[in-house]
C-alpha cells in the first residue's frame, strides 16, 4: 500500500501532532517525506523522534525506509521528481480559458491533499453545538475567514468573528472555553502575530484549526487540524480559489446535517432581516 493510502486510512488512530504531519506530507506529497528529517521536522513543527514513531507506526523500520519507500514509488510512476516538478509548475502569462485551467489544476491537488477523513472531521468539530467557533485570517486571507462567518452563522448560532485589531484579541480569547476552536486561515507572507494568538488560545484549553499553505503558517503550531491548500497558481498572485472552494464544500454538509434546525434559522434570520420589528411583535 502506498505511504499516501496508509496517511488516509489510519488517520483516525494519530495523535494530534501526528495529524499535523500528515498535513504537512500530503501537502507536498512525496517531497516532503524525501527532505531529511530535521528539516522535516522544523517544517511540521514535530520533534525528530516523534516522525521516527509515526513512521513506525506505519509499518516502516525507520525514517531511512520511510523515505526509499516514497523513492519506491516515484520510481514506479516512471518520473523521476524533476519531471514531476515541471508538470506541476505553471509559467507565464496565459489568457482567461488558461488561467481557468491551472485553477482546476489546484483544486484537483486539493483533492490529495484535504482527505476524505479530514474533512469528516473538519465537519464535526465545527458543528458541534457545544464548541463555539472563533475565526481569523491574515492581511489577506481574513476576507476568506468572514466569508465563512458569514455563512456559517446561518447554519448555526455562537460563531464569531474576530476583528484584526490586536489590540481587541485579549476580550476574545478571554472569551474562549476549553474545547471551543479557533480557525485560523493564514498564507505565506504569514502575519506573524496569529501565532501568538493560537498560542494563547491553546493555553485557555481551546483547540485550533489552521488552513494554510504548504510552507504552513507559525500559527499552525500545536493545531488540532491543520488543512493545507494548494495556492501555487503560476503568475504574480497567489490562487485563495481552492481556500474558498474548501469552506463551501465544507457548508454543504453542515447545513444537510440538521435541515430541519438550519431551515428554521435561516427563515427566522430572514425574518428579522426583512421585518426588522418581526421580532418585537412577536414577543
Amino acid at each position: 500500500m502506498k505511504i499516501r493510502d496508509l496517511l488516509e486510512n489510519m488517520s483516525d488512530q494519530f495523535t494530534p501532532a501526528e495529524r499535523q504531519l500528515t498535513s504537512v506530507l500530503l501537502a507536498d506529497y512525496p517531497f516532503a517525506g524525501l527532505e531529511p528529517i530535521q528539516d522535516l521536522s522544523q517544517r511540521a513543527q514535530i520533534s525528530a523522534p516523534s516522525i521516527s514513531r509515526f513512521v513506525t507506526k506505519l509499518g516502516c523500520a525507520g525514517f531511512q525506509e520511510f523515505q526509499q519507500r516514497l523513492v519506491r514509488e516515484l520510481k514506479e510512476g516512471q518520473h523521476s521528481p524533476i519531471d514531476l516538478r515541471k508538470g506541476a509548475a505553471f509559467g507565464g502569462t496565459a489568457p482567461l480559458a488558461s488561467y481557468f485551467e491551472r485553477i482546476q489544476a489546484l483544486n484537483e491537488m486539493m483533492l490529495e491533499t484535504v482527505r476524505a477523513g479530514q474533512f469528516d472531521r473538519l465537519c464535526d468539530l465545527l458543528s458541534d453545538p457545544k464548541r463555539r467557533i472563533y475565526m481569523i485570517g491574515g492581511r489577506m486571507s481574513d476576507t476568506i475567514a468572514e466569508f465563512f462567518v458569514r455563512h456559517l452563522r446561518q447554519v448555526r448560532a455562537d460563531v464569531v468573528h474576530i476583528p484584526s485589531d490586536p489590540e481587541l484579541w485579549p476580550e476574545y480569547v478571554l472569551r474562549m472555553r476549553a474545547r471551543d476552536i479557533l480557525l485560523i486561515i493564514d498564507f505565506r507572507r504569514y502575519q506573524a502575530n496569529l501565532a501568538t494568538l493560537s498560542a494563547q488560545v491553546r493555553a485557555r484549553k481551546a483547540q485550533t484549526i489552521v488552513i494554510t499553505d504548504k510552507w504552513i503558517s507559525p500559527a499552525a503550531k500545536g493545531a488540532t487540524e491543520l488543512v493545507s491548500v494548494p495556492i501555487e497558481s503560476g503568475t504574480l498572485w497567489d490562487s485563495y480559489v481552492p481556500a474558498f472552494a474548501l469552506i463551501e464544500a465544507l457548508l454543504v454538509p453542515m447545513a444537510e446535517r440538521d435541515w430541519e434546525a438550519t431551515k428554521t434559522r435561516i427563515s427566522e434570520w430572514d425574518k428579522l432581516r426583512d421585518d426588522p420589528v418581526a421580532g418585537i411583535n412577536d414577543q
